[in-house]
């Protein structure tokens, strides 16, 4: 029963572990058996025949890029590099076109072919040998080639224009580098110079003229870039101009909003400040209004009314005066109509009475009149009796006695005959006409 029970894991262990042997190995085999091909190198697997694209026949094959199986006991892998080769050359004392000997340096950047008409010569030449070989080999190529490029060329060409002495170069060689499978990726010329000067002598000429050229160029580019400013300048106040002018359109569009804005906010402002006014004028009314009435009802406590009051009062007063003058009148009509019965009582002689009860003034009067004749000198011329001043002594009461004569004359009544007594009945001076009331006379 023990040795049954052990039996029945013992087995699958073992098969197992077998199994796993197995894959073990066969992942051994298969590792190396199998080889992968990096970017930079290719596969050669050598050991059985095979057909070339030109129908020949070669014991190798291939593999470039990739992984591929090596048949064990038949072939064998060999690697090959086809990374690039910096390629360091120069040349001392190479002759050039006209004899000048030249020295020269240049780098050249070589490789293995990767194509396969071409690869297949390096395999021939260069499998097994490290990466110095195919330098050594590319450069003692190149450089022969060189010799022979510069012996073309003038020292002048080789310096001034080194890309054609590279080209020349590349093509002078590439046929010997594709005989080796090599490839010629980029050529560069480092350094070219003589030992005779010549081309220092013919750099100088060539910086005299270079530098005259330069002065040229430079005076040309000047005069270029001075018209091209000038153009451009020319071309800028053009735009600035019309930049101007569209700012000054936009400026006058602007301004004519503006100024209907301005215009519809004024006429807006106006009709409110009409309306304003209207209204304030309005309501000004209204105030006058009441003003007026405030008025009427002042002027009337203050004048009216008093007025009518001293108007009363005046009509008040003056018919008092009124009631006076005419009580006046009255007494006055009834004095003189006293006077008048008085004066017709007295038959005729009331002017008399009168004038004798004011004769002592209307003497004053007639004395007065005579008084103010004024004689500053007199010059008296007597014929001899003595009369001339007599008559002139007599002058003065002449002079009374016409002024008395006037007297009687003006009122009517003989002054003398009153002042001699009564002889008759007086009778008045007027010859006609209805007598004069010489009582109204002296009154007035």
């Amino acid at each position: 029963m023990e040795l049954s029970a052990n039996g029945e894991w013992f087995i699958p262990l073992v098969l197992g572990a077998v199994v796993l042997l197995a894959v073990v190995v066969a992942l051994l085999v298969a590792k190396a058996l199998v080889h992968v091909c990096r970017p930079n190198e290719v596969l050669v697997f050598a050991g059985r025949r095979h057909h070339a694209r030109d129908g020949g026949s070669v014991g190798f094959r291939v593999v470039s890029g990739g992984r591929a199986f090596r048949i064990p006991l038949l072939e064998r892998v060999e690697r090959m590099d086809v990374s690039l080769l910096s390629v360091p050359m120069s040349v001392t004392g190479a002759y050039s076109l006209g004899g000048i000997p030249l020295t020269l340096q240049a780098v050249a950047n070589v490789k293995v072919s990767s194509e396969p008409q071409v690869l297949g010569n390096a395999l021939e030449r260069f499998l097994g040998h490290g990466r110095t070989t195919v330098s050594e080999v590319a450069r003692q190529t190149l450089e022969g080639h060189l010799r022979g490029v510069l012996a073309t060329m003038t020292p002048e060409q080789v310096n001034e224009d080194r890309l054609t002495f590279a080209n020349r170069l590349t093509e002078e060689a590439g046929e010997d580098l594709r005989q080796l499978g090599l490839q010629l990726d980029t050529l560069k010329i480092q350094h070219v110079s003589d030992e005779r000067s010549y081309l220092d002598s013919i750099g100088r000429v060539r910086i005299s003229e270079v530098l005259r050229e330069a002065e040229v160029a430079e005076s040309d580019a000047v005069r270029q870039a001075e018209e091209a400013e000038a153009v451009a300048h020319a071309r800028a106040r053009v735009a600035e101009a019309q930049a101007e002018a569209r700012i000054q359109r936009h400026h006058h569009a602007l301004s004519e909003q503006r100024a209907g804005l301005e215009a519809q906010a004024r006429s807006a402002e106006e009709r409110a400040l009409a309306a304003a006014e209207e209204a304030r004028a309005e309501a000004e009314k209204e105030l006058q209004e009441v003003r007026a009435g405030l008025e009427e009802l002042r002027l009337r406590a203050d004048v009216i009314v008093p007025a009518e009051a001293r108007r009363r009062a005046q009509e008040l007063e003056a018919a008092g005066a009124a009631a006076a003058v005419a009580e006046n009148g009255r007494a006055t009509a009834e004095s003189l109509s006293l006077v008048s019965e008085a004066w017709r009582d007295t038959g005729g002689h009331a002017m008399e009475m009168f004038v004798l009860q004011h004769l002592e003034e209307l003497l004053g009067h007639v004395a007065g009149a005579a008084s103010r004749v004024r004689v500053d000198s007199v010059s008296l011329l007597d014929s001899g009796d003595g009369s001339t001043l007599a008559g002139y002594l007599r002058a003065y009461p002449a002079a009374v006695a016409e002024l008395l004569r006037e007297v009687s004359s003006t009122l009517g009544v003989d002054i003398p005959a009153v002042l001699a007594g009564p002889r008759e009945a007086p009778r008045p001076l007027a010859a006609e006409g209805p007598p004069r009331d010489s009582a109204e006379e002296a009154w007035s």
